[in-house]
């Protein structure tokens, strides 16, 4: 059972969580509401309600990515409002010393953390998925579009002349394999099927070697050699994939089968859904780490201060994350040391700070 003062402690730190949440939530309304209008702003016949709609969709998708930084300001904030109060005295005349506060806190945000990633991200994700859908039926590359599914992947093409459908069994480095291409006029008339074992994708320009045609009443001929012209490279279906935080846990797991049936890298699926696992204890360790913090500075601080202090720490933080994420989209590094390593060295950091903060 929680004592009173274990209750109070986490209710006030949970309060402070919520108004950080909500404060950061209004500033990704503000800044995401004229990115959308920005997007809609050459687009006849768009009321307002749309772009407003669209940004509280992906609002949940963006709050969840900045989640730790979000904790790592509450934090701050919780310990400015109880030294102001001089509750921090209060609590150590009764024998309740920082290292025991610190664990309060942190296993709480720790057991918040779950909740976050098994029910607010799942919610987040399917926002997002939908977000995207809408958007994507105004976008300028709506023509271009690619999935990945059990019978390999598909592309759709379109050109001032053609429209192309192409289905390949596998990508390998720079090639798909087993292709099939299927192209009609602009009024979806078929013209005629190209199939090939492999093709060169490593630019916009498409090498096939001995490509089967087929058009309609004519006999199957081979050609040795085709330059296809399309609006995809390797490196642009790759990027086509790599908005993950619009599928759900359940989703995630869907995209990787068929990614391995595919012989497409697993990769960034792997990172994002390790980055998912290890999200509590990420919670946990900037709470840690900013009560550590909060610990070690004077009291005196104004909250101002405190705040820039977190923001400061937040940038620092994200950097480091964004650098060993480049390390692992690069393959420089495994996927596990790329989500591990920031948090192992900023656990560390909090562990060294650990050893005299009950003398504070």
């Amino acid at each position: 059972m929680l004592t009173i003062y274990q209750k109070y402690i986490i209710n006030s730190f949970f309060k402070s969580l919520l108004i950080v949440t909500l404060v950061f939530f209004c500033i990704t309304i503000i800044l995401n509401i004229f990115e959308e209008l920005s997007f809609f702003k050459n687009v006849d016949n768009i009321n307002v309600s749309l772009p407003i709609f669209l940004t509280i969709l992906n609002s949940p998708s963006i709050l969840f990515d900045i989640f730790p930084f979000i904790f790592l300001i509450a934090t701050l904030y919780f310990f400015s409002e109880i030294i102001d109060k001089n509750e921090l005295n209060i609590f150590k005349n009764f024998g309740l010393t920082n290292i025991k506060i610190i664990n309060i806190i942190t296993l709480s945000s720790f057991i918040i953390g779950i909740f976050i990633v098994l029910i607010f991200y799942n919610i987040s994700a399917n926002l997002k998925f939908f977000y995207l859908d809408i958007k994507n039926d105004y976008s300028k590359d709506d023509k271009y579009l690619a999935v990945i599914t059990s019978n390999g992947l598909w592309i759709k093409d379109e050109n001032d002349e053609n429209i192309n459908l192409i289905n390949a069994e596998k990508i390998e480095n720079n090639y798909l394999q087993n292709v099939i291409i299927t192209q009609f006029d602009n009024n979806y008339e078929f013209e005629r099927t190209i199939s090939a074992k492999q093709v060169n994708i490593k630019n916009k320009f498409w090498i096939i070697k001995n490509a089967k045609i087929t058009k309609i009443n004519e006999t199957t001929r081979i050609k040795d050699k085709i330059i296809f012209e399309t609006n995809f490279d390797r490196e642009k279906i790759s990027t086509l994939f790599s908005n993950l935080s619009s599928l759900n846990i359940l989703d995630l797991n869907e995209l990787k089968k068929d990614y391995k049936t595919l012989g497409y890298s697993t990769i960034l699926v792997d990172a994002h859904q390790l980055k998912l696992f290890s999200y509590p204890i990420y919670l946990a360790i900037m709470v840690c780490l900013s009560s550590i913090l909060m610990f070690n500075v004077k009291y005196n601080r104004s909250k101002i201060f405190n705040f820039i202090l977190g923001i400061f720490i937040s940038v620092v933080i994200y950097y480091v994350n964004f650098f060993f994420k480049l390390l692992t989209e690069s393959e420089k590094i495994p996927t596990t040391v790329s989500v591990w390593a920031p948090q192992i060295i900023l656990l560390l950091i909090a562990c060294i700070g650990l050893v005299k903060v009950n003398e504070k």
